[in-house]
């Protein structure tokens, strides 16, 4: 009866020693479920972004008032018979 008690005590504590400190212990599993929950946002935020440039390329390719705005901002192209104002701040005045 002894015999099989000690048998059983080695066997849990050879359990117990897998759950805590073996392949897929609580630790690794706790490890890879906040990876998970981190790469899920990362995600969501690449899938936000491409959305916005699926959104982009869109209006690109069925208007012209897309590419015409995109001239304007990041070009500076201004249509014929407009003229072009440039205001330069002086931060020098602001500051006493």
């Amino acid at each position: 009866m002894k015999l099989l008690i000690v048998i059983l005590l080695v066997l849990l504590v050879s359990l117990q020693i897998n759950l805590w400190f073996g392949d897929g212990s609580l630790s690794e599993v706790s490890q890879l479920r906040q990876q998970v929950a981190q790469q899920r946002q990362t995600n969501e935020q690449l899938n936000e972004r491409n959305a916005a440039l699926e959104a982009e390329v869109k209006d690109l390719k069925q208007g012209l008032d897309a590419i015409e705005e995109r001239a304007r901002n990041e070009l500076g192209m201004v249509k014929k018979d407009e003229t072009f104002f440039q205001i330069i701040e002086d931060n020098k005045a602001e500051k006493p």
